[in-house]
């Protein structure tokens, strides 16, 4: 079993029972999806672009990558419908609790000009979504064999109904948020 499944279930599951009181334990908040996507809108342009951004996906979470494609045509963007334009990966189960447990520990302290993850970034209904500049953070990218530096996006999703709920999961996890005045 994973570390931070481990942790989660002896350590997570109590405190948070504790905080807020749940009566029945399938109340208690839990990571459900960690959808890790990178939106490359040069790709209209130039398709290795798009080749590139999906090796660097497939080797920071290990999976397969489904490439995304536009739902409406745009002209300024010399966009039509239907073109590939971003990838992205859906993590559920033991590889979702390997990529946070990754995230936490290795991605997030080797950030530039790290001050905490911002805590404005949920979305009203209990998930957390998290931008980072470079994949260069990630262990498994080799800063040499890349060819341009692209972000990434990370939605975690979780079973918590409120704002709260879900932060304080994802501070019991160790998510390093930042410091509110």
């Amino acid at each position: 079993m994973n570390r931070v499944k481990e942790y989660y279930k002896s350590n997570v599951i109590p405190a948070l029972k504790k905080r807020f009181g749940y009566a029945n334990p399938h109340q208690i908040p839990k990571l459900e999806k960690i959808i890790v996507s990178m939106g490359v809108g040069a790709a209209t342009q130039n398709k290795a672009l798009l080749d590139n951004a999906v090796k660097d996906l497939e080797q920071v979470t290990g999976r397969k990558v489904i490439i995304t494609k536009a739902r409406k045509s745009i002209s300024n963007f010399k966009l039509r419908q239907g073109m590939p334009i971003g990838c992205k990966v859906t993590l559920r189960n033991e590889v979702m609790y390997e990529f946070i447990d990754r995230l936490i520990s290795i991605v997030i302290p080797r950030m530039r000009d790290f001050r905490g993850v911002p805590v404005n970034a949920f979305d009203g209904r209990g998930n957390y979504s998290l931008g980072i500049k470079e994949q260069t953070v990630f262990p498994e990218i080799e800063y040499d064999k890349i060819d341009m530096i692209r972000g990434l996006n990370i939605t975690i999703v979780t079973s918590a109904k409120t704002d709260e709920e879900c932060r304080e999961l994802l501070r019991e996890l160790g998510m390093p948020f930042q410091k509110t005045e």
